[in-house]
């Protein structure tokens, strides 16, 4: 096989560039494209841009390089598979594979509600092609989004369209399957999403619309950063780049070893930034020149986008085509992990694996799609605060200070090997602490927000802050002994 090979007994990607389109494609999801938007333009624009670039830096770097130092060197085809190999020649307990329990837990829950999601796009798409939005008023493009929602079944033919899709794409394997995905979608995504921000930055230089968004997204007033708006940056850089949901892990087992971790992480981080950059450029333009509100979420796509471009149909269905690009992209990579382990764990062939497990997912889906309240627990109330953060914590622990030394060099040597040092830093020091503020503060969100509102201040943050890097540098201190 080579020397090239990424593990024993697995596949591999057959170029540097199919891992770079293929891991591009699993960060850039539907929600870096509205929640990006949105958290930028309800946490002060500019402010929040500059803590977010500074929260990729060094949080989500190093926890991305982390995840593929752990996915290439263990020796296994799933992630949790990699990690409980790398315990076993750490010499530490096998309990350190939680990190990889809990994000495939975490991508298998996500993927189900992306189904929903991407149904809801697949129905607007529908929409725009047919010019159903034409001369409507805001309130009654505004009311079809809710009458969707409350009317699942409206919908059900394109949750099980692209859910089939998203399985078959899957059970076809990783070169033939998710890798030929990307490689076709993801050059038509950046070309679409270029033209659709410059057609978006053009058109609106005349009623002002343009100024006013460059203005908002890259002109800071510092006095809008807030502990809130930090805390938001820090979450938002966390959810964009897809850390925590084993996708990684397992990506980065099919990952050559002529392909430098450092300079890939940073690669892709660095492009899923300008992705989530230029999206604000396709958006906020029409919003200001259309005098709209920031909606919070997937509002901004299925209320103030439609309202904007209820006349154009052909732009709508443009920006509906990007997000179903978008949307089929993540959706495979979130399904992959576990299906990787339940074929390595059953010795089944891929195939079989992929539509079980599908078939899974598909039926978890429907509760998400006929339930609102179950929609939000499995996203806000669980995969979201809970079980990312916590395996993106335990990856960085692990790695900074449980995997054996000489497995880590050896992943990070060669080209771009300073780097790799470099970041390892901050995967020890820096990454731990922040990660922890994300799962506390985001647990204390969700479920006490009388005690998160009192902590979220500025003191008792940089308290808390300071008494996770104690218990951070105790931990250092006995793992040395």
């Amino acid at each position: 096989m080579g020397n090239n090979m990424a593990s024993v007994g697995t596949a591999q990607w057959s170029s540097k560039f199919a891992f770079t389109m293929a891991a591009v494609g699993s960060s850039v999801g539907l929600g870096n494209l509205w929640r990006f938007s949105a958290e930028l333009g309800t946490n002060g624009g500019a402010a929040f841009l500059i803590i977010y670039v500074a929260c990729i830096i060094f949080v989500g770097i190093p926890v991305l390089m982390s995840e593929f130092i752990i996915g290439r060197a263990g020796q296994s085809a799933s992630a949790v598979g990699s990690q409980n190999d790398l315990a076993v020649r750490s010499g530490v307990s096998k309990l350190w594979s939680a990190g990889a329990w809990l994000g495939m837990m975490a991508s298998f829950l996500i993927v189900s509600f992306y189904c929903v999601v991407a149904a809801w796009v697949l129905n607007y798409l529908v929409r725009f092609l047919g010019n159903s939005f034409s001369d409507q008023t805001p309130e009654l493009i505004s009311d079809q989004f809710g009458t969707m929602l409350n009317e699942p079944t409206s919908v059900m033919p394109y949750f099980l369209l692209f859910a089939l899709l998203t399985i078959w794409l899957v059970a076809r394997g990783v070169n033939k399957g998710i890798e030929t995905a990307a490689r076709l979608l993801m050059p038509l995504f950046f070309l679409l999403l270029i033209c659709l921000a410059a057609y978006s930055v053009i058109t609106s230089i005349p009623s002002g619309g343009t100024g006013k968004a460059l203005t908002f997204m890259f002109t800071p007033d510092f006095s809008k950063i807030t502990p809130q708006v930090a805390t938001s940056a820090l979450g938002q850089a966390c959810f964009s780049i897809g850390i925590g949901n084993a996708i990684m892990l397992t990506y980065g087992s099919y990952l050559p070893k002529n392909v430098s971790i450092p300079k890939a992480a940073v690669g892709i981080s660095l492009a899923d930034t300008l992705v989530a950059l230029t999206a604000g450029l396709a958006i906020f333009p029409i919003v200001f020149a259309n005098n709209l509100s920031f909606n919070a979420g997937a509002g901004i796509f299925f209320i103030t986008l439609p309202t904007a471009l209820a006349n154009y149909w052909y732009i709508g269905a443009a920006f509906f085509f990007l997000a179903f690009f978008a949307a089929i992209t993540s959706s495979v990579s979130l399904l992959e992990p576990s299906v990787a382990y339940v074929a390595e764990k059953y010795n089944l062939t891929k195939k079989k694996a992929a539509w079980i497990t599908g078939f899974a997912i598909t039926a978890l889906g429907f509760g998400s799609l006929y339930s609102q309240k179950f929609f939000e627990f499995i996203d806000t109330g669980l995969a979201g605060p809970i079980l990312a953060p916590l395996s993106a914590l335990l990856i960085v622990l692990f790695t900074g200070a449980r995997l054996n030394r000489g497995i880590v060099s050896k992943e990070i040597s060669g080209e771009g090997e300073k780097l790799g040092r470099f970041v390892m830093f901050f995967v020890k020091w820096i990454a731990p602490v922040f990660m922890s503020m994300v799962l506390i503060l985001g647990v204390l969100q969700k479920f006490l927000p009388q005690l998160y509102s009192k902590i979220s201040g500025g003191i008792s943050l940089i308290i808390l802050m300071v008494i996770i890097y104690i218990l951070l540098a105790l931990f250092h201190k006995l793992n040395k002994t």
